[in-house]
Formats: C-alpha cells, structure tokens, sequence
C-alpha cells in the first residue's frame, strides 16, 4: 500500500529513542520530511544522521532541541518546520513516561512536572499545530493503556493520559469541520529502553518480562518497528477517514472493546 507519505512533513516530538524514533524511522523511510525533536543535542545529532540514511537524504529531516515542558517549545517547532520545509503536515506528540510510583506516595512536584510536559506541554503543542495545518492535516498524541485500564506502579501516568486522550478527543471534534484528524495511540508493553526501566524497577527484569509476556494474547513484548508502523499509517494520508480514535497497540492486552 502507497500510504501517500512522500514529500509530507511531519514533526515528531521526543523522537531521539524509543516510539518516537521508531515512527521518525517509518515516515522517513516512506519519503516524509520529518523535524525530531529532543532534550540533547548529541542525541538528537545521532537520529537525524540515522534517519537521513534511511529517507531522501539530510535535506528531508532536521533536527531540534526542545523540550515539551518549555512553554515557549510549540511554537517554535512549527514555525521550524515551516520554515525548513515550507509547509506542515502532521505532528505526533511524543513525550517520556512520567515518574513511576503510587498515587499515594508519589510527591506533589512528580505531578506538576509531569502536568507541564505530559498533560499540559502536549495541548500546547497540538494547539500550535492545529493553528497551522490545513485541510488533511493530523495531530497524533502517543499515550498509553493507562487510558482505558490503570497500570499498576504508574500512579502519575493513570492519572493524567485518560485526560489527554479526552482533550484529543475533544479535539477532533473541533477541527473536524477543517479536515483536521486527531488520533490516539495506546501503546503498552513495547520493547523500549523505558518499559525496561519499568521491568528493572522491582530488581528482576527477567521475571518481570515474563509476569507481563504472559499477560498479552501474543505472548510477547512489541517492537518499536511495530509500533512505528502503526504509527506511520495513522499519520498518513491513507488513513484520512479516521479520527477521534485511541488505537492499542499492545499485543491484545487490553481486554475492553
């Protein structure tokens, strides 16, 4: 299937490792012109030169440190985008999970810096965005299964992704009239240095794994690959009669229609 990416531009957020890379990957293997964003420079350096391998060359992606958290970040990745590119296309909203921890336990300052970036630096992003994509634009937000089920020792994340896939929700309903899409992807156990974080937090990775292997239909973990597979469709112009929509990608582990 041509999913109609070439020559689009995107912006994706949090894209130096991870989901977001993994996306970046897809789009610019497809012919998309993608602007990644990170907090580091040198890692930031080391996708851009992954991915300008993989697509048309360095003239189809560029590189910028931001952070979601910095108000000021929204406004300046689209005005980059534009100006490097000369037009936007889409935005996939792709921000690091928010410190682990109970509800009870966890201190008021993990709430507020995870508000900042997670809740409130991803409405802000999506809002410049909208500001500026036209007819067939779409705005894809990375969340979690938390939106539909808690995971447990993710106090902060089952706390605040339900919000924003509802703000997305939201969302699409407002700039439907425009053509603008909105989706949501909920992924779950992917094979990323963050759900190894997640496994290593209880001092047996192994069994951890294989706790949760067990507890997916699959019977395994996904593949930033698969994911970013997903991704990349969702984006796409082959997907233009979607929105509104939080699509798992998990293996089978949520349970719920």
């Amino acid at each position: 299937m041509d999913l109609g990416l070439q020559h689009k531009v995107y912006v994706v957020t949090g894209a130096t490792r991870g989901l977001g890379l993994a996306t970046a990957r897809e789009l610019a293997a497809d012919g998309a012109r993608v602007l990644v964003t990170g907090r580091g420079a040198a890692a930031v350096d080391a996708a851009v030169a992954e991915l300008a391998a993989l697509g048309d060359g360095p003239d189809a992606v560029h590189g910028l440190v931001a952070d979601n958290a910095d108000p000021g970040t929204a406004e300046r990745l689209v005005a980059a985008a534009v100006e490097r590119f000369g037009r936007l296309d889409g935005i996939l909203i792709s921000v690091g999970g928010p410190q682990a921890g109970p509800v009870a336990t966890a201190p008021e300052d993990a709430w507020r810096d995870a508000f900042e970036s997670v809740f409130l630096g991803a409405l802000r992003i999506a809002r410049a965005a909208a500001a500026t994509l036209g007819e067939g634009g779409v705005i894809g937000f990375v969340l979690s299964g938390s939106v539909r089920q808690p995971v447990p020792g993710l106090g902060i994340s089952n706390g605040l992704r339900p919000g924003l896939a509802m703000a997305a929700k939201s969302l699409a309903d407002e700039l439907g009239p425009r053509g603008i899409r909105v989706v949501g992807l909920l992924p779950a156990r992917i094979d990323t240095d963050r759900v190894r974080e997640l496994d290593a937090l209880g001092g047996d990775p192994a069994a951890s794994r294989a706790h949760h292997s067990a507890a997916i239909p699959l019977g395994r973990y996904g593949t930033p690959e698969e994911f970013g597979r997903v991704a990349a469709f969702l984006l796409s112009p082959a997907a233009s009669y979607l929105t509104g929509v939080m699509v798992p990608v998990d293996g089978g582990a949520l349970r719920g229609l």
